[in-house]
């Protein structure tokens, strides 16, 4: 199969994850998936594909005669799609020689992915594009790494003329939730470092990523009936309001971009009695962000000196951190990966990631692990998209990135 026929048969499977779920894979979708492509590495020839009890799927190509001394390389791709849009019943188009307007995703519900709206689709005129009835989201992240990792290595197992080190795929459950390395087993996948393909167009290479937490804020007031409430009445819900409005305005997404670093409120629920808030902090810059845990800290100690003693609480956690500390000392394996673009003729970048993948977390636990791309944008929403000639091309790149001349 090509990578656009397995493409199509990958996102055919609902594997949406699920943030309630204490389960691992938290869907079921996730482990058919898995399960099948275990059986297409079996048929490829990869005698050691497994899926273990996480739903963790396993393989490796043995080295070249000759390449055994060569570094293992790893692959990893994750099989979830996000639960911000259904991820099932996908009705995937083709849209032949994209004549760089507007798409018409449904006509009948008037969903448009307007070309004013998307940045990059006016580069992608001429190229032929998956898209869907905008109804639910494509899956191309990460299903178009996952087929571009399935296609790379049924080349190099069809051409042992083509000369490598042992290679180690992987192919991770829920990452969509932050969940995607809690598992993942390191010592058995065998990689001196991997790279995720996870998306993206050609070009890119991703090595930076920013330092997060999560705070749960919770305020604590006094309900009284408003008739009788003077002197009393502690509303827990205008404190909250009040805790934000401590926080620094400018630092939110909307006002934001590049290295500079945020809060985000993310969800607020709450009356009088007891109010809760979930926040992000994101920064690149990890001094940085401990300044955004003590603006945290700082405004619940004055309202807590405001209105009494335990008024607000605040917990917070350490998400992920920026992968680049663990990569400043091995940049060959960026070289490595800039090279493969530059023999399919791109011109590699290198951006900071105004998010988090599990490259992050797996470098953290001694596999440095920067991000490739897939050949798919826009991704957790109606308006994702593949792009064939991409996808073709990172197939490619993946080749060129695991082969030794």
């Amino acid at each position: 199969m090509d990578v656009t026929e397995r493409f199509l048969k990958y996102v055919s499977f609902d594997t949406t994850s699920s943030e309630e779920s204490n389960t691992c894979p938290t869907t079921p979708g996730q482990r058919l998936l898995g399960e099948e492509l275990v059986k297409e590495m079996l048929e490829m020839g990869i005698k050691d594909a497994r899926i273990d009890e996480y739903g963790y799927v396993y393989g490796s190509i043995p080295a070249s005669a000759g390449c055994e001394n060569e570094p293992c390389v790893g692959l990893i791709a994750h099989m979830d799609t996000s639960p911000a849009m259904p991820g099932g019943n996908i009705k995937p188009r083709i849209i032949k020689n994209y004549d760089g307007g507007d798409i018409v995703l449904n006509e009948a519900l008037n969903i448009v992915t307007r070309a004013a709206d998307f940045e990059g689709l006016a580069e992608l005129k001429g190229k032929d594009l998956i898209v869907t009835d905008g109804t639910t989201l494509l899956g191309g992240d990460d299903k178009a790494g996952v087929a571009a990792i399935m296609c790379a290595a049924e080349t190099l197992m069809s051409h042992p003329e083509l000369k490598h080190g042992r290679v180690a795929i992987g192919f991770t459950p829920d990452e969509e939730v932050g969940k995607g390395a809690d598992h993942f087993d390191i010592k058995g996948f065998g990689a001196e470092y991997a790279y995720t393909l996870d998306g993206g167009m050609p070009g890119e290479v991703d090595y930076e990523n920013f330092n997060a937490a999560s705070a749960e804020v919770k305020v604590n007031g006094v309900s009284i009936h408003p008739g009788s409430a003077k002197g009393r009445l502690k509303h827990a819900a205008l404190i909250a309001m009040e805790f934000n409005a401590m926080l620094p305005a400018a630092e939110i997404p909307g006002c934001t971009e590049g290295y500079e670093g945020f809060h985000h409120l993310e969800c607020i629920n709450g009356d009088a009695s007891l109010t809760q808030m979930s926040y992000i902090l994101r920064d690149f810059d990890m001094n940085k962000l401990k300044a955004k845990k003590a603006q945290f800290e700082g405004a619940a100690d004055f309202l807590n000196l405001k209105y009494g003693a335990g008024t607000v609480e605040v917990k917070i956690e350490d998400s992920y951190f920026n992968m680049k500390e663990m990569i400043a000392d091995k940049m060959y394996i960026i070289e490595r990966a800039y090279e493969a673009m530059r023999k399919e003729g791109d011109q590699p970048i290198s951006r900071a990631i105004r998010g988090g993948t599990d490259g992050s977390k797996l470098s953290y636990m001694g596999l440095p692990c920067p991000n490739l791309p897939t050949g798919a944008a826009y991704g957790h929403g109606r308006h994702e998209l593949a792009c064939i000639q991409a996808m073709e091309s990172m197939v490619r790149v993946a080749v060129n990135l695991l082969t030794v001349e």
